[in-house]
């Protein structure tokens, strides 16, 4: 869990709740202008100067969403950072601010809790948000994290899930997949040492994979390349889920239907190689992996010759009409695949 175990370590317990939070946010810069007041009051003010507030949340649990078997403190922070500030990226505004509220049983010392912070740091001072404010208490159930992002966009460039038309071109960022096999390498990994703690983990030729899974990063870039191509999107979402349930949720809010086509999945060499060796079918890992933390977005037809060839997106599908249902068009035949929604749910998965 920590770097060096041989180090005095501090029990949460000898600084207490509230000094335990000054320790650990003293450090924190401000960078935002519209971060009017921060930590150290009852509530921190927000000046979003005419411009609309859009906020998001997320929870990450120990054994729900992480496993300390093999995620470390430093990359959990920054992740938990990544995660909240995708989905402000996902409407299309720029993340401004965080709150983090941390659950902690005794078994963490205060060194764990600095790990964490600085991966936190790491993001803020990486994305120049502000951790504006939040909670600390004790958990009798492990570690739980909760984030809370805030972001700032004028209303008229907000982009939600409703806005697809039939005929829209279904485009997405980056490249898919990566981040599922990355979690089935640490798995595999984390077993054999389980087994046998003498043996060595064999990681080499899988940094690009592991790196999606351990420390990805939120497309906070994307907003300004779609306005350098003059493209607002009609709708968007970040693919957290694995595209087929975002696709399904971009459906259920547009009320238009989809069809994918499997040859247009983008994957990274090393996710093809690393699903073959694993006996997975790759755009399987794409559609239903998750946490791969890209944007997937619809735009006009009309928009086509703006985007076509640029190495950040890639069109994937297109928009049908409302009832025509949802489907993967398979490679080379044409045949049509029912989209169904089996990635991340974490009522019904744990790591």
């Amino acid at each position: 869990m920590l770097e060096d175990k041989s180090q005095q370590l501090t029990p949460i317990s000898k600084l207490g709740e509230f000094g335990l939070i000054k320790h650990l946010t003293e450090n924190f810069p401000i960078v935002q202008s519209s971060t009017k007041l921060s930590i150290g009051d009852d509530a921190a003010i927000i000046d979003p100067e005419n411009q609309k507030i859009v906020v998001s949340t997320d929870m990450l649990a120990e054994g729900v969403h992480f496993n300390l078997g093999y995620v470390p403190l430093k990359h959990l922070g920054y992740k938990a950072v990544v995660v909240n500030l995708s989905d402000i990226a996902a409407m299309n505004a720029t993340p401004t601010q965080i709150l983090v509220s941390v659950a902690v049983s005794n078994r963490f010392p205060v060194e764990a809790l600095e790990e964490i912070y600085e991966g936190i740091a790491l993001a803020c001072n990486r994305y120049k948000v502000d951790l504006i404010g939040g909670d600390t208490t004790s958990s009798n159930a492990g570690l739980v994290i909760s984030f809370t992002a805030i972001g700032l966009e004028n209303e008229e460039k907000i982009v939600k899930r409703s806005g697809a038309k039939p005929n829209d071109l279904l485009v997405v960022t980056g490249d898919l997949g990566g981040a599922y096999l990355g979690l089935q390498i640490l798995e595999r990994e984390h077993s054999v040492y389980l087994a046998n703690p003498n043996m060595q983990p064999e990681m080499e030729g899988y940094d690009y994979i592991l790196e999606r899974q351990l420390k990805p990063e939120a497309r906070t870039d994307i907003k300004k390349k779609l306005e350098e191509l003059d493209i607002l999107p009609t709708s968007m979402i970040d693919i957290s889920d694995g595209l087929a349930s975002e696709v399904l949720h971009l459906s259920d809010r547009s009320k238009v239907s989809f069809n994918v086509y499997e040859e247009k999945l983008p994957m990274d060499e090393t996710t093809i190689h690393t699903a073959d060796e694993l006996n997975l079918n790759p755009a399987m890992a794409a559609l239903n992996g998750g946490e791969d933390y890209e944007l997937l977005f619809t735009i006009s037809p009309e928009d086509f010759d703006k985007i076509r060839n640029h190495p950040d997106f890639t069109i994937i599908g297109h928009a049908t009409e409302d009832g025509q249902g949802n489907f993967l068009v398979a490679r080379g035949s044409n045949q049509l695949i029912p989209l169904t929604a089996q990635g991340w749910d974490a009522f019904l998965n744990k790591e």
